[in-house]
């Protein structure tokens, strides 16, 4: 080979190199960030061996590594609140928002301290420092209780909150899945068509049905549209132009105050409430609720579906008014409905994890703080005692506990593709709440017997753990 085609071949070489070096430094500082955000990222498994944790509120291990596995005692309960952290399907739900606090600091990009950690897993001695353990709002108590009660059904969500700060207490979705074998089914789970990936509490979408009544009175009589003491009159159908509305199985519950209508909760009289608020207050209100808007919590979650405002014509305004037409909600906005009636009248912020522990240390912590103030105090309380009256006398009298004002609100929602959804929508005590709950259970019919018992269990346990 002659010196002029080596130098040629030479020259070659150096510039690939060069090309490739930068495209290294290119990896390692300008797009390390975004890499390492990827779920797909096989690099969070070959981290799990220092790894943090994820902690309840007591301290009890919602997610380690052991022997360089991750492992989930709470398996399918938590399963899509916790998430998954995986080789190769990467990570999620908790596992993937605060996958930066978790993974050992100096690990993006670097290959050596990789290899330390794969030692480690395999009993290898590593001295460098553990990712941030995550502590967040559960208890375990009342987790337990919820999933154990909502697992008894084929689909449904629930959530706990304490309504004076937004700590999520429990919060579970069903069909679930087992996050410690999410290797083995995870194919099988994608394929699924009741889809167990979808974590329903956060992310399923549903008419709230009757349970957004109490959003409806609220508006109305922070509107001064309506007073406590109006009357309505309901024959049991209502028509609006050429479409005629009905009561739940054709109920007629004749002329009735608003507390009355409320607890026996005719779909006619609140149509007429929305019909009587008109287009521009009822979304006016829906705004300042942030009904429709992207909800500021720590892990991704659905926005509600309204309808375009310029497309609403009366028949649909009034379906509106009793939760149906084209308005869709996830379980933890409903969640968040019923809190802020709770709270005086001030949405809480909902919030999943209170802080993160750096060895043995906090590093940081979330306050609680709130989202809106959509309503008076004075009309909260008016709605309190209306929800109140449900459980007494109304549609919801199940839902009573003994020695506990409870406030409440049924919900059966129609839809078109099968049998009603089941909701129901309450807090205790009364008289000054610390636990809301909202439960929901897909297609099984009537809210009071299904999703009722549910919440009101949950509610009843939840008493019990949450400090006055």
């Amino acid at each position: 080979m002659t010196n002029r085609a080596i130098s040629r071949l030479s020259a070659f070489f150096v510039a690939l190199f060069l090309v490739l070096a930068v495209r290294q430094a290119y990896v390692q500082i300008v797009a390390a960030s975004s890499l390492a955000a990827r779920a797909n990222n096989p690099r969070h498994g070959l981290l799990d061996a220092r790894r943090g944790r994820i902690l309840a509120t007591d301290g009890t291990v919602l997610a380690a590594t052991t022997n360089g596995k991750r492992v989930y005692p709470f398996g399918a309960s938590l399963a899509h609140t916790i998430g998954y952290a995986s080789a190769r399907y990467g990570t999620s739900a908790l596992e993937d928002a605060y996958d930066r606090a978790l993974t050992p600091p100096e690990t993006a990009g670097d290959p050596a301290t990789q290899v330390r950690s794969i030692l480690a897993a395999f009993g290898g001695k590593s001295d460098d420092a553990h990712g941030a353990d995550v502590v967040t709002t559960i208890v375990p108590a009342i987790q337990n209780a919820l999933y154990a009660r909502l697992s008894r059904q084929s689909r449904g969500a629930g959530i706990a909150l304490d309504p004076r700060t937004g700590a999520v207490l429990a919060i579970a979705s069903v069909p679930s899945f087992d996050p410690n074998a999410i290797d083995a089914v995870f194919a099988a789970l994608n394929a699924d068509k009741s889809s167990p990936l979808l974590d329903r509490s956060i992310d399923g979408l549903y008419p709230p049905g009757s349970t957004f009544k109490i959003f409806t009175a609220a508006a109305a009589l922070d509107a001064q549209v309506v007073q406590m003491t109006d009357t309505f009159e309901d024959p049991g159908y209502l028509q609006v132009g050429d479409f005629r509305l009905h009561n739940d199985e054709d109920e007629t519950t004749g002329t009735a105050d608003l507390t009355r209508a409320f607890a026996l909760s005719s779909n006619v009289d609140f149509a007429q409430i929305a019909l009587k608020m008109g287009t521009d207050t009822f979304y006016a209100y829906l705004h300042r609720w942030g009904i429709g808007a992207s909800l500021d919590f720590q892990i991704p979650a659905s926005r509600d579906r309204i309808p375009d405002k310029a497309t609403i014509v009366p028949g649909e305004l009034a379906q509106m008014g009793f939760g149906q037409g084209a308005l869709l909600m996830t379980p933890l906005q409903m969640a968040l409905v019923g809190s802020t009636i709770a709270n005086g009248g001030d949405e809480p912020r909902p919030f999943l994890v209170r802080q993160l522990v750096r060895s043995g240390t906090v590093s940081s912590i979330y306050a609680p703080a709130s989202l809106a103030t959509p309503i008076s105090a004075d009309t909260a309380a008016n709605v309190k005692k209306m929800m109140v009256a449900v459980v007494q006398y109304g549609t919801g009298t199940a839902a009573r506990i003994p020695g506990v004002t409870v406030a409440g609100k049924t919900g059966t929602a129609t839809n078109p593709l099968g049998r009603s959804h089941s909701w129901f929508v309450c807090f205790a005590p009364a008289e000054h709440p610390r636990v809301a709950v909202a439960v929901l259970v897909e297609n099984v019919g009537y809210g009071a017997t299904y999703a009722l018992p549910i919440a009101r269990d949950v509610l009843a346990t939840a008493l019990r753990a949450v400090p006055q």
